[in-house]
Protein backbone atom coordinates (compact mmCIF):
# COMPACT_ATOMS: atom_id res chain seq x y z
CA UNK A 1 0.00 0.00 0.00
CA UNK A 2 1.31 3.42 -0.98
CA UNK A 3 0.08 6.56 0.75
CA UNK A 4 0.38 10.13 -0.49
CA UNK A 5 -0.50 12.92 1.94
CA UNK A 6 -1.23 16.44 0.81
CA UNK A 7 -2.97 19.65 1.83
CA UNK A 8 -0.56 21.12 4.33
CA UNK A 9 0.36 24.78 4.35
CA UNK A 10 0.59 27.98 6.35
CA UNK A 11 -2.53 29.21 8.15
CA UNK A 12 -3.26 31.73 10.87
CA UNK A 13 -4.54 30.83 14.31
CA UNK A 14 -8.22 29.99 14.11
CA UNK A 15 -8.01 29.00 10.47
CA UNK A 16 -8.79 25.70 8.78
CA UNK A 17 -7.07 23.19 6.55
CA UNK A 18 -8.08 19.87 5.06
CA UNK A 19 -5.46 17.20 4.64
CA UNK A 20 -5.89 14.37 2.17
CA UNK A 21 -4.24 10.99 1.99
CA UNK A 22 -4.64 9.02 -1.23
CA UNK A 23 -3.99 5.29 -1.07
CA UNK A 24 -3.09 2.84 -3.78
CA UNK A 25 -2.09 -0.77 -4.01
CA UNK A 26 -4.64 -2.36 -1.74
CA UNK A 27 -8.35 -2.64 -1.07
CA UNK A 28 -8.77 0.69 0.69
CA UNK A 29 -11.93 -0.28 2.56
CA UNK A 30 -10.03 -3.04 4.39
CA UNK A 31 -7.64 -0.64 6.11
CA UNK A 32 -7.73 1.35 9.30
CA UNK A 33 -6.50 4.81 8.40
CA UNK A 34 -4.72 6.98 10.93
CA UNK A 35 -3.26 10.46 11.15
CA UNK A 36 -0.20 11.27 13.23
CA UNK A 37 1.91 14.37 13.61
CA UNK A 38 5.43 15.22 14.61
CA UNK A 39 6.48 18.65 15.78
CA UNK A 40 10.14 19.72 15.72
CA UNK A 41 12.06 18.07 18.52
CA UNK A 42 9.11 15.95 19.59
CA UNK A 43 8.02 12.39 19.09
CA UNK A 44 5.39 11.39 16.59
CA UNK A 45 1.96 11.41 18.17
CA UNK A 46 -1.47 10.08 17.37
CA UNK A 47 -4.04 12.56 16.05
CA UNK A 48 -7.04 10.65 14.71
CA UNK A 49 -8.08 7.41 13.07
CA UNK A 50 -11.03 5.85 11.31
CA UNK A 51 -11.79 2.17 11.32
CA UNK A 52 -12.06 -0.09 8.34
CA UNK A 53 -15.58 -1.15 9.25
CA UNK A 54 -18.48 0.88 10.68
CA UNK A 55 -16.33 4.00 10.28
CA UNK A 56 -15.62 4.32 13.96
CA UNK A 57 -13.50 7.41 14.64
CA UNK A 58 -11.13 8.14 17.50
CA UNK A 59 -9.25 11.33 18.35
CA UNK A 60 -6.49 12.59 20.55
CA UNK A 61 -7.84 14.76 23.35
CA UNK A 62 -5.90 17.74 22.05
CA UNK A 63 -7.82 17.80 18.77
CA UNK A 64 -11.22 16.49 19.80
CA UNK A 65 -13.96 18.88 18.73
CA UNK A 66 -11.69 20.67 16.25
CA UNK A 67 -10.55 17.93 13.87
CA UNK A 68 -12.67 15.47 11.90
CA UNK A 69 -11.41 12.36 10.15
CA UNK A 70 -13.46 10.77 7.39
CA UNK A 71 -12.95 8.55 4.41
CA UNK A 72 -14.20 8.17 0.88
CA UNK A 73 -13.71 4.54 -0.08
CA UNK A 74 -14.74 5.22 -3.68
CA UNK A 75 -11.83 7.65 -4.00
CA UNK A 76 -9.41 5.61 -1.84
CA UNK A 77 -8.83 8.70 0.22
CA UNK A 78 -8.93 9.64 3.89
CA UNK A 79 -9.27 13.23 5.00
CA UNK A 80 -8.47 15.22 8.10
CA UNK A 81 -10.51 18.40 8.40
CA UNK A 82 -8.76 20.71 10.85
CA UNK A 83 -10.65 23.71 12.23
CA UNK A 84 -9.79 26.33 14.83
CA UNK A 85 -6.12 25.64 14.35
CA UNK A 86 -3.65 26.64 17.05
CA UNK A 87 0.10 27.26 16.93
CA UNK A 88 0.63 24.01 18.86
CA UNK A 89 -0.90 22.13 15.91
CA UNK A 90 2.20 23.03 13.87
CA UNK A 91 3.81 19.77 12.77
CA UNK A 92 4.42 17.42 9.90
CA UNK A 93 1.29 15.33 9.52
CA UNK A 94 1.50 11.71 8.41
CA UNK A 95 -1.17 9.30 7.31
CA UNK A 96 -0.85 5.61 8.03
CA UNK A 97 -2.68 2.38 7.23
CA UNK A 98 -3.18 -1.00 8.86
CA UNK A 99 -5.04 -3.97 7.43
CA UNK A 100 -8.23 -4.88 9.30
CA UNK A 101 -7.04 -3.92 12.74
CA UNK A 102 -8.89 -2.96 15.91
CA UNK A 103 -5.93 -0.98 17.20
CA UNK A 104 -5.80 2.69 16.27
CA UNK A 105 -3.60 4.84 18.49
CA UNK A 106 -0.09 3.45 18.45
CA UNK A 107 2.63 4.16 15.95
CA UNK A 108 3.50 0.47 15.86
CA UNK A 109 -0.13 -0.42 15.10
CA UNK A 110 0.40 0.70 11.50
CA UNK A 111 2.30 -0.97 8.66
CA UNK A 112 2.20 1.67 5.95
CA UNK A 113 3.09 5.37 6.12
CA UNK A 114 2.85 8.35 3.83
CA UNK A 115 5.61 10.90 3.41
CA UNK A 116 4.10 13.68 5.54
CA UNK A 117 2.77 17.14 4.85
CA UNK A 118 3.76 20.24 6.80
CA UNK A 119 1.17 22.30 8.65
CA UNK A 120 2.29 25.63 10.07
CA UNK A 121 -0.05 27.70 12.23
CA UNK A 122 1.06 31.26 12.82
CA UNK A 123 0.09 33.18 15.94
Amino acid sequence: VQLQASGGGLVQTGGSLRLSCAASGGTFGDYVMGWFRQAPGKEREFVAAISWIAEITVYAESVKGRFTVYRDNARNTVYLQMNNLKPEDTAVYFCAAKYRSSRFRGIYDYDYWGQGTLVTVSS
